[in-house]
């Protein structure tokens, strides 16, 4: 019995020595941890993504109504500025301008014919001045009555009153002329309204309407942009945008050219954000563009926003409690594990964070989350995963 018994407290005493060994084994022994290194030209990038759009793109159509006689483009094709996209039935115009050049016809036989009244006007008063001229000489030499001269004198008035009627409807004629020719310019450019050119050199995205279709007053007849003016418009997430800025340099890959990257710039930023997305509005104009674009394609947009010329970058996975500014990391410090609080800078668009401060003296940050890791034990640095 008592052999039995000092063989159970020697079993169990071994069994104490090896959990108590176990127990110090898997807790105090150094855990191997890896570290993040310093880096140097690290680029910041922010990622958006978006579609290829114009920034000049117009919907036109004609100023008047009428029924479309001719379509002379379609979608795809290039236009010159000026060049005749579309005609209109003009027969009901044309005759409108017909009666306004009739009336300007009109407008300057009545204009010839006041100045004819004018001659005339003005000869009748010379001769009635001449007339008069004898008459008063004659009246006082007594040779002719008083009555006479002053017959004479009014006949002088009355001419010169008609004179001053003649030369009035002149100036009526005149104005009536040039109101005439006014409305002859009126119906001209009406009649020029029937016909649709090109604003500018454009492409046509979309031909709305087909010929023989009645048309009202800016009824959209074409679509068209100018290729000069395309950009990429990026949706960039809030918690990212603040650091984006005009003139940061871009890369765009579109998804029908996955193996091309496009460089460009940041042209315009949003100043207002999608209130549903929380997203920033970025546009980013290219400066080589592909040879064809195709509005509404799918791209992925590349700004950098920085570049690090020296950055201690942890990876997102190893940091807890980070709130967009700091957070607490692991570190090894004289061969020990310390949880401490540091601020972070910049995010790389991989997931890691620019360390700032916060970092004690000599301490090397722990670059991924190991099982065993607490406070005090000690730890043995191996390299780390190469990026």
């Amino acid at each position: 019995m008592k052999r039995q018994t000092i063989h159970a407290l020697l079993a169990l005493a071994i069994a104490a020595l090896v959990g108590a060994a176990g127990w110090f084994f898997l807790t105090e022994r150094p855990i191997a941890v890896p570290v993040v290194a310093l880096e140097k030209n690290v680029p910041v990038r922010v990622y958006g993504l978006g579609t290829v759009e114009a920034r000049i793109i117009s919907r036109i159509g004609f100023e008047v109504g009428a029924a479309l006689t001719e379509l002379a483009v379609d979608s795809g094709d290039s236009v010159a500025k000026g060049q005749v996209l579309a005609r209109l039935h003009t027969a009901e115009q044309e005759a409108r301008v017909a009666r306004a050049e009739a009336a300007v016809a009109a407008a300057g036989a009545a204009l010839g014919k006041a100045d004819a009244s004018v001659t005339r006007a003005r000869a009748v008063l010379g001769q009635r001045q001449a007339t008069n001229a004898r008459q008063q000489a004659l009246v006082e030499r007594n040779t002719i009555s008083a009555q006479t001269a002053e017959e004479a004198q009014r006949d002088v008035d009355v001419a010169a009153a008609e004179l001053a009627v003649a030369e009035s409807d002149v100036a009526v004629a005149g104005a009536q002329r040039s109101d005439a020719e006014a409305a002859l310019r009126l119906e001209t450019t009406l009649l020029d309204h029937h016909v649709l050119r090109a604003p500018f050199d454009a492409v046509v995205v979309d031909r709305h309407v087909e010929a023989g279709t009645v048309v009202r007053t800016g009824d959209p007849i074409f679509t068209l942009m100018d290729p000069g003016t395309a950009w990429t418009l990026a949706y960039v997430d809030e918690a990212r945008a603040g650091t984006v800025a005009l003139g940061q340099t871009a890369e765009v890959r579109l998804r029908s050219l996955p193996h091309q990257v496009f460089a460009g710039s940041v042209t315009r930023i949003g100043i207002e954000s999608d209130r549903v997305n929380e997203e920033r509005r970025v546009w980013i104009t290219c400066d080589r563009c592909p040879p064809q674009v195709y509005l509404g394609e799918q791209a992925e947009v590349r700004i950098t926003v920085a570049i690090l010329a020296e950055a201690l970058l942890v990876p997102e996975i190893a940091v807890s409690g980070f709130d967009g500014h700091q957070g607490r990391v692991w570190v090894v410090q004289d061969g020990r594990l310390t949880e401490v609080p540091v601020i972070f800078g910049h995010r790389t668009e991989d997931a890691r964070l620019e360390v700032v401060s916060g970092l004690p003296e000599g301490g090397q940050v722990v670059s991924e989350p190991v099982n065993g890791l607490s406070e005090g034990r000690m730890a043995r640095i191996i390299a780390g995963k190469a990026r």
